[in-house]
């Protein structure tokens, strides 16, 4: 039987040739059309070097079964959103494996309108399809095989982007640019031939052998490079992004990194201010900074479960205007409710050359009114028994089961879940100005969960 281990919540992801490879991604291909009917499907894949076979596979797949192929070559996962929704196919995949280190390799799907497929809504039937009696052996009677075609988008899309910005407002800037060798250079290059900002590129060059480390931004150790590049160069603020570039991470122009719940924030009150009376969403890990810029700004506060299948539904059932995670995924409405690290960074330059001053002055008093500890990770042998221990030792506290464990005070809160994509737990803290009640607290938690840093 084949190895199906790759199958997660929201997308597939593991490592290659072991978990992820050409025959699965052949099955995958016409488990697709046959599952959904597509007639024309949107391929493409990230910077990592596994990537043009899996594509190759993907696409015999679909062609076998009868779906036509458009093949938007390298790119970042939130072009083949675009692309599936512009050129009104069927569905898009993306074979990425996001953040997680080279000797991996994955897939994100989506169906028309660029809905996400997930666990709940089809990716457990390709995955019962793949490995099953049920796999689709031939293609449907009188259906020829499809055709493959290559299609650049790319000034399509750089068009869109712009869209959410007024390019007139923009003042000039220096901005340190880090792709970390994943794929965000080539929409840079485009961008910055019409944006008055001097960009200063690190890590620039896509590589998918990663050397400079695996491209996610969240690593501590991955930081560095960034807050020091912009401190050696004067710039006015740094950006880096993960490796298909559907996530975007800033620091100031102190070289401090900006924790994505105040990016969140910034974003919120942006949108608000041009469309008042929105909704605006946001995911239960860290949400007092985010409800009170909503409140403060006229907004409707929706919460809703983390995760890109969760949240894009969550949007599309309330009509969310944009939605952010702290973790650093940004949904926007109009980019058919999905995730952009390219248009995240354009609305928060808008945002800093309309306000003036300095990267630090907009987030400084976020960060005082309610400081945070920032995402900590342990490894921990028994997960559901930590689970049970916090939930007893403060079961004093507002409980909420929304995702994984919230329990509120008045003047403190945590969040506790397990992750979908690794074996490790996540706690989040955060308290009402207060950073000794809130250092106390997560000193408090990380004794009861112990473990070691993931």
């Amino acid at each position: 039987m084949l190895n199906t281990k790759a199958f997660k919540a929201y997308d597939i992801r593991g490592m290659v040739p072991e978990e992820v490879n050409p025959e699965l991604a052949y099955r995958i291909g016409r488990v697709f059309v046959a599952l959904f009917g597509a007639e024309t499907v949107v391929v493409g894949h990230d910077i990592r070097l596994t990537g043009p076979e899996l594509v190759d596979a993907l696409s015999d797949g679909l062609r076998d079964g009868g779906a036509n192929v458009i093949d938007i070559g390298q790119c970042g996962t939130e072009m083949i959103y675009f692309a599936t929704a512009q050129l009104k196919t069927d569905g898009g995949i993306m074979v990425t494996a996001s953040h997680n280190p080279a000797g991996y390799n994955g897939m994100k799907l989506v169906r028309r309108d660029a809905r996400p497929v997930s666990s709940t809504t089809g990716l457990e039937e390709i995955r019962q399809m793949v490995e099953g009696d049920e796999f689709p052996h031939h293609a449907v009677a009188g259906k020829a095989r499809g055709i493959r075609v290559k299609q650049d988008i790319m000034a399509a899309y750089v068009e869109h982007l712009l869209t959410y910005i007024d390019k007139d407002s923009l003042k000039p800037m220096k901005i340190v640019v880090n792709p970390g060798n994943g794929g965000a250079g080539a929409v840079l290059d485009s961008l910055e031939k019409l944006l008055p900002f001097e960009l200063v590129k690190i890590n620039y060059k896509p590589d998918g052998t990663f050397p400079n480390g695996v491209p996610n931004p969240m690593l501590e150790g991955n930081r560095q490079v960034t807050s020091d590049a912009v401190l050696e160069s004067g710039a006015d603020l740094g950006i880096a992004w993960d490796g298909d570039f559907d996530r975007c991470f800033f620091c100031d122009e102190k070289g401090r990194f900006i924790e994505g719940y105040y990016i969140v924030g910034l974003l919120a009150a942006a949108f608000l201010q041009k469309h008042r009376g929105s909704k605006i969403m946001y995911d239960p890990r860290l949400v007092w900074n985010t409800e009170a810029i909503v409140r403060k700004y006229g907004g409707i506060p929706v919460k809703c479960r983390s995760g890109h299948a969760f949240m894009k539904q969550c949007m599309r059932e309330n009509d969310v205007i944009y939605g952010g995670e702290m973790s650093s995924h940004h949904y926007f409405r109009d980019f058919s409710f999905c995730d952009s690290g390219m248009i995240t960074w354009l609305m928060v330059t808008e945002l800093l050359c309309q306000r003036g001053g300095k990267m630090s002055d907009l987030v400084e008093a976020m960060e005082a009114a309610f400081p945070c500890s920032g995402e900590i990770n342990r490894k921990v042998e028994n997960p559901e028994k930590i689970f049970t221990v916090l939930e007893e030792a403060f079961k004093d506290g507002d409980i909420d089961h929304m995702d994984g464990l919230s329990v509120e005070y008045r003047d403190w809160r945590f969040n506790l879940r397990a992750s979908n994509t690794e074996p490790v737990i996540r706690l989040n803290v955060e308290a009402r100005g207060d950073r000794k009640l809130l250092a106390e607290k997560t000193a408090e938690l990380l004794r009861l969960i112990g473990g070691e840093p993931a």
